[in-house]
């Protein structure tokens, strides 16, 4: 019975840790998007002509079916 608690223990220490660092790794990904935050606006920028042609070629493809 020791050795069930034991599994325990250790299966919510990894889960803890796992918690951890995904909270630690959110803040560093937030801090990164606050501090670089023109140079994303230019890429979401640049890539909206580029999705607007890939809707246009979808729309298309399903006007032929």
């Amino acid at each position: 019975m020791a050795e069930q608690e034991g599994k325990k223990c250790c299966s919510a220490a990894k889960a803890g840790s796992k918690v951890i660092v995904g909270v630690v790794l959110i803040i560093l990904g937030l801090l990164a998007v606050i501090s670089w935050i023109q140079p994303l606006l230019t890429v979401i920028k640049g890539c909206v002509g580029l999705f607007l042609i890939m809707a246009g070629a979808i729309a298309i493809a399903i006007a032929k079916e």
